[in-house]
Order: structure tokens, then C-alpha cells, then sequence
């Protein structure tokens, strides 16, 4: 019986599988046809080397601070026990419930009185503040020994210093799966860019693709290699970092 339960749990998985693989080979098979031909048209239509570098550049600015922001405070809220630490928690958590849409005018009116409009900063400042990020912060930072962070400030330890040379590296695991998730949440993000910058030399990929819909219909092959090359870098690096992503959302913490 229960090598019956595994043959069908075999192909049931298998069957999944399949499924969800089918739209990218019929991705890449629509994008590689006639030995690369959409690709190499797409380049030449379209300024995709733009796109793709202005991508790559806010995705990797915006995953490094917010990583350092958001681990900065969990370490803070975590470790450190000072009037209105609970009420700052749960501000937090109140603000997880606006919907990101409606700040959309508030946000705008305000990257304006910056003068921020048409530049990457608009895009990668008002993300910096992730809720999301500070809570996973805040539980796995909880697991750092208290008695090895006392040690350390016995040795004239500045509390910086134990943030970055003791804390962060044993929670490496969290700050490797946070990283994947920021990157592929600015890597994807569509709204925000659209509404703030306006030339097009800095538009980001998933802006470009967008655009790219009022082709005609016969150039759905330059769609499928558009697609293909938007994946391409966020696969990378989630193959470079599945382990971590693993570990760290399956754990959450360290051991003591």
C-alpha cells in the first residue's frame, strides 16, 4: 500500500511539474526559433540593454540597503528593551494593512516636492521602509545568544559592530532569503517605476515589456524573448541562493 501511495505521489508531482514547465519551454522554444531571430531582432528594435541594465541597477541598490536597513532594525528592536518598543511593533503592523495603491498620490506628491521625479532615488527610497523585512529581522535576531553579545561589549565592542560582525553572520541564512525576495520584488515592480519615471532611457524591463504589448500581433516571438531575458538574471540568482532562501524561511532564526 504505501509503495501504491508513492507511485502516485511520484506522478502527481511529476504531472505538476510538467504543468508548470510547460509555458516556459513554449517560451523559449517561441524565442529561440529560427536560430535566435527574435532575439536578435528584439535587441535591434528595441533599447533592451537599457531596460535591462536600469533593472539590474535599482534591483541591486534597493536588495543591499533594504537588507542593511530592515537587519539594522530587527537587531534594534530585538535586542535592545526601551519604552514604546511594543507600540513601534505594532505601528508597524498597522501599516501592513494599507493597501500600497492607495499612498500612490501621497507617495507622488511627495518624490515632486523632492524634486525626485524622473530619477532612480524615487524608485528605491520609499521601498526602503519594508515592514516585511523588519519583522523577519526582528524574529531571527531574537535567537542571537544575548550572553555572546554581552561578551563582545565586555571587550569594548561598539553596538554597530555587534550588529555587523556578530548578528549578521549568524543570521545569514535570513539575510540571504531576503535578499532573493527584494531583489525579485524591485526586479518585478511595475507601478511605482511607471509613475515616476518618465523618459524613456530609464524605464526598467517590466516597464519596456509593457510597452512592447502594442506590437503587432506577428511580433509575438520579440514578446517570448523579452520575457526570457527578464527572467534570466532573477533565475540566477535564486539558483545561487536557493539554499539560503531555503533554510531561511524554513527556520526563521538560528540555533543557540
Amino acid at each position: 500500500m504505501r509503495a501504491v501511495s508513492t507511485i502516485v505521489l511520484n506522478l502527481a508531482t511529476i504531472s505538476c511539474a510538467i504543468a508548470f514547465a510547460m509555458p516556459f519551454w513554449w517560451m523559449v522554444r517561441g524565442a529561440s526559433s529560427d536560430r535566435f531571430a527574435p532575439m536578435r531582432e528584439l535587441f535591434k528594435r528595441q533599447p533592451v540593454g537599457t531596460w535591462l541594465l536600469n533593472s539590474i541597477f535599482l534591483a541591486s541598490v534597493y536588495s543591499v540597503l533594504v537588507v542593511l536597513i530592515c537587519s539594522l532594525a530587527g537587531f534594534a528592536l530585538a535586542k535592545y528593551d526601551f519604552r514604546g518598543r511594543r507600540m513601534v511593533i505594532g505601528v508597524m503592523l498597522l501599516t501592513v494593512l494599507v493597501p500600497p495603491q492607495v499612498l500612490l498620490p501621497a507617495g507622488f506628491e511627495l518624490v515632486t516636492w523632492l524634486g525626485w521625479v524622473n530619477s532612480f532615488p524615487a524608485v528605491i527610497v520609499p521601498g526602503l521602509a519594508n515592514v516585511f523585512g523588519v519583522m523577519l529581522f526582528i524574529s531571527a535576531m531574537r535567537h542571537v545568544p544575548d550572553d555572546l553579545l554581552h561578551a563582545a561589549r565586555v571587550d569594548g565592542c561598539s553596538e554597530l559592530r555587534l550588529w555587523w560582525s556578530i548578528a549578521l553572520p549568524l543570521v545569514r541564512p535570513m539575510i540571504g532569503a531576503f535578499t532573493l525576495m527584494s531583489f525579485l520584488g524591485s526586479w518585478n515592480s511595475f507601478l511605482w517605476p511607471q509613475v515616476v519615471l518618465i523618459d524613456d532611457a530609464k524605464h526598467t524591463l517590466p516597464i519596456g515589456l509593457a510597452n512592447m504589448s502594442a506590437l503587432p500581433h506577428d511580433a509575438t516571438g520579440l514578446m517570448y524573448a523579452g520575457v526570457l531575458v527578464g527572467i534570466m538574471p532573477a533565475a540566477l540568482l535564486f539558483f545561487a541562493l536557493q539554499r539560503d532562501f531555503v533554510d531561511g524561511l524554513a527556520s526563521g532564526a538560528v540555533k543557540e
